[in-house]
């Protein structure tokens, strides 16, 4: 197997990109292709162990940054790591290609160079979330703010798929996002979308409410992209919250702090299940080749388990079940409407 890695995406690039993917290949046993400006990458790489040729360079001289406008920047910045990485990626000089650079060019590269899967409108962003019954996930967390109810079915069948196949939950539950349970709340949107779902193979279970979503209700929580964003961010706002009125509750006097070191075991635990570095990557679903997307600020840790969840994608052979499942979802529709 052989990964496809921007070196240059994201704010601790290329130092802690490098570090995570020497560490990578050192522990999965894995082949890399690091895209970037080559004599940096090489002054980063000779301070680490590893087998030789087990990771190479293609140089690129060019950075798309954040403040780059994501389509212009994937026409123009032709040079940049990122572009040459998903052309590469497109030719098959790889199986799957891992970036920590700007989302917004990331998704518009996936579709403009390696392209949708056939049967696919939109490619989403996903993020998996944690839950008191343990890991969902979240489709889109903000790839498409405008959507129509066929992407959003789509959606259910790229997620469950991902759920079983990557995350090895069996018979993932569907749920949509609406400001109520019952089948006539909520805009034209989530209407056609519900009766869609409806009538779908998936296992879906009808509208879920925000405030059930931390509760597990749902192994794979669809919504547009501009909700499913409001609710990942909310959602980080709120743990960094919470964790700062515990830290704040326990340092308040000798009693608490004494209490604290009791708790601090749990805590920690606690702290690793929200921590998105143990996660590493969110999948980007509706791409022909397998896209992860790391976050922008991202340590070796982080990239090194992006790395690992870009792994299973390939190895799960998630692409092809989505197309298989897809001409599943077809073949039923068009019996409903017979």
């Amino acid at each position: 197997m052989r990964i496809i890695v921007d070196a240059m995406g994201g704010d601790n690039a290329p130092i802690e990109i490098v570090k995570g993917c020497v560490e990578a290949v050192n522990e999965y046993g894995i082949k890399l292709l690091l895209i970037g400006k080559i004599d940096i990458i090489q002054v980063e790489l000779k301070k680490y162990n590893y087998p030789l040729g087990d990771i190479e360079i293609l140089d690129a001289q060019d950075i798309i940054t954040n403040d780059d406008e994501p389509a212009n920047a994937i026409r123009r910045k032709k040079d940049s790591s990122m572009v040459v990485g998903l052309k590469a990626l497109a030719e098959g000089l790889g199986d799957g290609f891992i970036s920590a650079g700007s989302t917004g060019a990331l998704l518009a590269g996936g579709l403009f160079i390696v392209k949708r899967i056939p049967g696919i409108d939109r490619a989403a962003l996903t993020s998996v979330y944690p839950t008191t019954k343990g890991l969902s996930l979240l489709v889109d967390a903000g790839a498409n703010v405008d959507c129509k109810p066929e992407y959003l079915s789509q959606f259910g069948v790229m997620g469950s798929v991902y759920m079983e196949k990557v995350m090895k939950k069996t018979n993932p539950t569907v749920g949509l996002v609406n400001i109520g349970t019952e089948e006539e709340k909520g805009n034209q949107l989530v209407k056609e979308a519900y009766k869609m779902l409806k009538n779908s193979n998936l296992n879906f279970i009808g509208n879920i409410e925000g405030r059930t979503i931390p509760l597990g209700e749902a192994d794979v929580i669809l919504a547009d992209g501009f909700v499913g964003n409001v609710i990942l961010k909310l959602t980080e706002g709120m743990a960094i919250s919470i964790f700062s009125h515990l830290k704040e509750a326990f340092m308040s006097n000798t009693q608490s702090k004494l209490g604290a070191m009791l708790l601090k075991p749990k805590l920690k635990e606690m702290k690793k299940i929200m921590d998105y570095r143990e996660i590493g990557g969110a999948p980007l679903l509706g791409t022909r080749m397998p896209i992860v997307k790391a976050h922008g600020s991202s340590d070796s840790l982080a990239f090194k388990n992006g790395i690992r969840q870009l792994i299973s994608f390939i190895e799960k052979e998630v692409i092809k079940t989505i197309t298989d499942s897809l001409g599943e979802q077809m073949e039923n529709q068009e019996d409903i409407e017979e």
